[in-house]
C-alpha cells in the first residue's frame, strides 16, 4: 500500500541548516550563485511539508560547504545530539553543501549516539534553477525519517532518491543530480514515489567520543614526482597526524617514504590511505615507498576510506591512542 502524509499527530523532525548550493540563488548583479536563503525558506518552499510532520528550523550557519570542516563539525554534532535528545524530535535533517556533505556525514555518524534517523541533504542545482532538487531532497528526507525502519540505520546521506551509509558515501560527479553513491558497498535503499525502501544497514559502524579539542590532522597526497617537502612542512607547523593520499594499495616514491619515515620518528602518526576510488589500502609492495615498507616504518593503513574520510577518524582517534596497533584497529572496523 502507498504512504500516506500523516497531518494528523504529526511527528517533529528538527531541520539544521549548514548552508551550501541548496540554500543559494543568483546573485542579480553577478549573475553566480551565494547564499541567500535560511533553512526555513527551503522548508516553507516544500509543497505539502505540513502534511507530514511538524518542522523545527535551527539556523546553524549559512556558509559554502567548502567553508566547513574541523572548526564547525563539534558544535554541528553537539547542536545535532542536543535535538534527538528531546522525545519529540522523531530525526534531524541537516541541509548541507555537496562538496564536504559525506566528509560532515561521517563526522556526525562517527560522533553521534542515537539511534534516531540523521538525514544529510543537499542539492546540486541552486534554488535559481528552474530544475533546483532541493526541495524534491528535502521532503525525500521527510519521508525516509517517517518511513518503518529508518532507525539505527546512521547517518546517511540522501540525494536523488538515493539513501547513502556516511562511510560510504561520495561524491562522484561535478554538477550532475546522480552525484552521491556507495561505491562497491551499495545503496541502503531509495525513496520511491510510493514508500521508502531499505535494503541493508551498514556493518561497519562505529561511535567514538567527541573529545575538547580535535587532533591536528594534515592530508598529503602523493604525486608523480614529489619530493617530500609537503609533509615535512605540515611535521613542523605542528601535525600531530597526517594522511597520505597514496597511489593504489598505498604507494608512494622515494622521497615520500623518506619524508614519512622522519615524521613517523618525529612522533607524527602517517595514515595511508589510496586515492584510487574502490578498493582498501593495504601494505603489499616491497620496493622502497611501497605500502610494505610504508607499514614496516610504522604507518597505519587506512582500510577502504577516502583520504578526507581517514582524516575525519583520525581527527577523532588521534586524541584517544597514539599508539599504532589501537589505531589501526579503528580503521579496520
Amino acid at each position: 500500500m502507498a504512504e500516506r502524509s500523516v497531518r494528523a499527530g504529526r511527528p517533529t523532525i528538527a531541520i539544521v541548516a549548514t548552508g551550501g548550493t541548496i540554500a543559494m540563488r543568483n546573485d542579480p548583479v553577478t549573475g553566480a550563485p551565494v547564499p541567500a536563503l535560511t533553512g526555513a525558506d527551503l522548508a516553507a518552499a516544500v509543497p505539502g511539508l505540513a502534511d507530514w510532520a511538524a518542522i523545527e528550523v535551527v539556523e546553524f550557519a549559512n556558509v559554502p560547504s567548502a567553508y566547513m570542516g574541523p572548526a564547525l563539525w563539534p558544535d554541528l554534532s553537539r547542536a545535532v545530539a542536543g535535538l534527538l535528545d528531546r522525545p519529540e524530535i522523531a530525526g534531524a535533517i541537516v541541509l548541507h553543501g555537496t562538496d564536504t556533505l559525506d566528509q560532515t556525514a561521517y563526522f556526525l555518524d562517527l560522533t553521534l549516539k542515537s539511534d534516531k534517523p540523521v538525514v544529510m541533504v543537499g542539492a546540486q542545482r541552486n534554488a535559481s534553477d528552474a530544475d533546483a532538487d532541493g526541495a524534491r531532497n528535502l521532503l525525500s528526507a521527510v519521508r525516509q525519517i517517517l518511513a518503518p525502519g529508518a532507525g539505527r540505520m546512521g547517518v546517511t546521506v540522501t540525494l536523488n532518491h538515493n539513501i547513502n551509509a556516511a562511510r560510504d558515501v561520495r561524491k562522484t560527479h561535478t554538477h550532475n543530480v546522480e552525484t552521491f553513491n556507495s561505491g562497491e558497498a551499495g545503496f541502503l535503499g531509495h525513496v520511491d514515489p510510493d514508500r521508502v525502501v531499505f535494503t541493508r544497514q551498514s556493518l561497519r559502524r562505529q561511535t567514538l567520543p567527541l573529545p575538547d579539542r580535535l587532533a591536528r590532522v594534515a592530508l598529503v597526497a602523493m604525486a608523480a614526482g614529489s619530493d617530500g617537502r609537503q609533509l615535512r612542512h605540515a611535521v613542523a607547523d605542528g601535525a600531530e597526524g597526517v594522511v597520505i593520499a597514496a597511489y593504489g594499495f598505498g604507494n608512494v616514491n622515494e622521497a615520500l617514504h623518506d619524508a614519512v619515515v622522519e615524521a613517523i620518528a618525529a612522533g607524527v602518526m602517517i595514515v595511508v590511505a589510496s586515492q584510487v576510488p574502490h578498493g582498501r589500502a593495504l601494505p603489499v609492495y616491497g620496493f622502497k615507498g611501497g605500502g610494505s615498507t610504508l607499514r614496516a616504518a610504522g604507518a597505519v593503513f587506512a582500510d577502504d576510506l577516502s583520504p578526507d574520510k581517514a582524516r575525519v577518524l583520525a581527527l577523532l582517534a588521534l586524541p584517544i591512542t597514539r599508539d599504532r596497533e589501537a589505531l589501526q584497529l579503528y580503521y579496520d572496523r
